[in-house]
């Protein structure tokens, strides 16, 4: 982690900023379990393309959250998992992600 850290507000304001977008908390849903490959990563989930993916890991590797493992086999093989920094940003988030499933129940039962 070579970055300079900016000046933030608060926590909050500093955790948002590298979870930022679309793809990185997904991507961190997809590396809790386990290393997981690029393609692997992929193909759970559905809609990101090859290329935001590539950009995605490199931002969180470059805040600390994602370990990038080179493999020096032919082929070349490449592992991403998360730091423990990205363990526990992992765990930080998991109240969000059950309130999240609450709401949605709430909503798809009021649409019902």
């Amino acid at each position: 982690m070579n970055k300079q850290p900016p000046s933030y507000e608060c926590g909050l304001d500093a955790a948002v900023d590298v979870i930022d977008g679309k793809w990185k908390v997904l991507i961190l849903w997809a590396l809790h379990e386990r290393p997981r490959r690029f393609g692997e990563t992929r193909r759970l989930l559905p809609g990101i393309s090859e290329k935001v993916l590539a950009q995605q890991l490199r931002e969180l590797e470059a805040d600390g959250i994602v370990h990038r493992e080179v493999f020096e086999v032919a082929p070349p093989k490449v592992e991403y998992s998360l730091t423990e920094d990205g363990h526990d940003l992992h765990r930080a988030l998991a109240p969000l992600g059950a309130w999240g499933g609450r709401r949605l129940a709430r909503l798809r039962a009021a649409g019902a």
